[in-house]
């Protein structure tokens, strides 16, 4: 018998909807993908610092600081960047039911991987954001010298050099960051979210 067989959901007496009216707004996952120095996470803590203007009751996600933690007992093969993708989804889809909009900036090179994530919750609650930026762009800002130890085999798994990127094909967002001003960029997004009533409850 499995330990599963065991667990019961608990159910709250307190509901995903009340939580919703409460922070006036409509819960979502902002899923930033991009390759390693695409700039994922500058676009997403700009865009969270605007959703605060806006009274938003958000939470950031990044890839770094979740692996220091929840997930500091994974490394880079592809199992465990699929593990790793799967636990953050799960913890975005806790965000989700809490009346969240939860920003997740991630590598996530896998298109099955984020299809997973965009499974766990209600289709128009996933926003994808592709964070369009050529590998070229992405290794000559190279802001952890990732890019460098790559190159000289001292980093294995490297996505976009020894390991693949699957970028998305149907992107509800899509950013063409070699192009694009972080100002210009997190203004996209917003009015995305403004014209799609997520800002309002």
């Amino acid at each position: 018998m499995s330990n599963n067989e065991n667990i019961v959901w608990h159910p709250h007496h307190v509901d995903k909807q009340e939580r919703t009216v409460l922070k006036n707004q409509k819960p979502c996952i902002l899923w930033f993908t991009g390759l390693s120095g695409s700039g994922k996470s500058t676009i997403a803590n700009a865009v969270e610092s605007e959703l605060l203007k806006l009274q938003k009751h958000t939470y950031l996600l990044d890839g770094d600081n979740i692996r220091m933690g929840l997930n500091h007992d994974l490394g880079f093969s592809d199992q465990d960047r699929v593990e790793n993708i799967r636990r953050i989804g799960e913890v975005a889809k806790l965000f989700v039911d809490s009346g969240t909009i939860v920003l997740s900036a991630f590598i996530s090179p896998f298109i099955s991987d984020r299809q997973q994530v965009r499974n766990l919750v209600k289709a128009d609650e996933f926003i994808e954001i592709f964070v369009d930026t050529p590998l070229e762009i992405c290794e000559s800002r190279d802001p952890k010298g990732l890019y460098k130890k790559a190159r000289n085999g001292d980093i294995q798994n490297f996505t976009g050099i020894s390991s693949p990127y699957e970028a998305p094909k149907n992107a509800e967002i899509v950013i063409k960051n070699d192009s694009m001003s972080v100002e210009k960029a997190t203004e996209k997004i917003i009015n995305y979210l403004k014209d799609k009533g997520y800002l309002n409850a």
